[in-house]
């Protein structure tokens, strides 16, 4: 079977619907996040936690950061390697949990070196586990450090062993995060964290990952290298298709071929946070969108071109500029230091982007300032 031809506007439609960017906006945050299928996290606050940028950048002012906070609490979503996801799909995660205990797969060497480390410090990994049991929730820093070999590392990590711990018995599937005291973790056994239900066989659940993660996409490259532990790429889900003027091929969601064409749901605009699943993947970004962007946060002031934590703006199906913009608390503003426009917007399409800019100093509940 040939594969389907999309153009590129056709294409760009299909990941702003399957990415809840047009003018139906989603209900409640739950439907938000099992639609996005997971919120990356990130502690900068430019203007605002990452998290809740990418939800308020769909629900707008309806949504109150505190629901996210709920919801973990609630244990509707669970956080799980740097990002909330629903708690049902950590059923998928289980075959890779089992992986870095060593029952699947062969691991990569660095996976078996951290592997060896945790075995090699069994003790205190059973010291921890059970005053979880006995005590648990618990922050970290109330947890015993037991080590006999300590974590290495050339970076900031080195010695820091409850730390590593943590993050090992994470991602072995024994440990999880239970909620959070301000901005604090608490920790307890993942099996009173996560849901209790049936493991799937590993074929039948990175099969169902890869269709859950091309949902929430759209449109995706069947092989394509991890980000920061997660998977960006797809395999064998949806259908295979080709993008005019994009080498390569894809793999396209049937469930949101009704976006090609005129956007299904209506257009809008949106600011969204530099780690908004829409552009996460730099390369996906500029093959579709053929938008320029790098976040500059970690740049010399004199070299950023777009400003330190520049939000990509959509109009549509296009991305077209970068808002830079920073919540000063001290002063009760938002402040607009520039809106970089990547081609002139007409007045219609400035106005929507306004509109947005004034609703997000609302849900901050800052006035709004601007440069001159």
């Amino acid at each position: 079977m040939a594969p389907l031809r999309l153009s590129r506007d056709d294409a760009r439609r299909v990941a702003v619907r399957a990415q809840l960017l047009t003018a139906h906006r989603p209900p409640n945050l739950l439907t938000t996040v099992r639609g996005l299928g997971l919120l990356v996290l990130d502690p900068i606050s430019a203007i605002a936690p990452s998290a809740d940028l990418v939800v308020w950048s769909r629900r707008g002012s309806a949504f109150e950061p505190r629901e996210l906070a709920d919801a973990v609490d609630a244990q509707e979503l669970v956080e799980f390697q740097g990002t909330l996801r629903p708690a049902e799909d950590v059923v998928l995660l289980k075959p890779e949990m089992a992986a870095w205990r060593g029952e699947g797969a062969p691991l990569k060497p660095w996976q078996q070196a951290a592997l060896d480390w945790v075995e090699d410090n069994r003790g205190f990994r059973l010291d921890i586990l059970e005053l979880l049991r006995s005590d648990g929730p618990l922050p970290s820093r109330e947890l015993p450090d037991t080590c006999v070999r300590p974590w290495r590392s050339s970076g900031w990590n080195n010695n820091k062993n409850v730390t590593q711990m943590l993050g090992q018995l994470v991602r072995r599937g024994e440990v999880a995060v239970a909620g959070r005291e301000g901005r604090e973790r608490l920790w307890d056994l993942a099996e009173r964290v996560y849901p209790d239900v049936p493991d799937l066989p590993a074929g039948e659940a990175q099969r169902l990952r890869d269709a859950r993660r091309l949902g929430t996409l759209g449109i995706a490259r069947p092989k394509a290298a991890e980000q920061q532990d997660e998977p960006i790429d797809v395999a064998d889900a949806g259908i295979e298709a080709v993008v005019d003027g994009v080498r390569g091929r894809w793999r396209v969601d049937p469930e949101v071929l009704d976006a090609v064409g005129p956007t299904s749901g209506g257009s809008r605009a949106a600011l969204l946070s530099p780690f908004d699943l829409l552009v996460y993947d730099r390369k996906r970004m500029a093959e579709l969108f053929e938008f320029d962007y790098t976040l500059e946060m970690y740049k010399p002031a004199a070299q950023r071109r777009w400003g330190y934590y520049a939000l990509p703006v959509l109009v549509g199906d296009e991305l077209v500029g970068k808002l830079d913009a920073k919540a000063d608390l001290a002063a009760g503003v938002l402040r607009v230091h520039a809106l970089h426009e990547d081609r002139s917007l007409a007045p219609d399409e400035r106005a929507a982007v306004e509109v947005e800019v004034a609703d997000l100093a609302r849900w901050l509940q800052l006035d709004l300032a601007r440069d001159e």
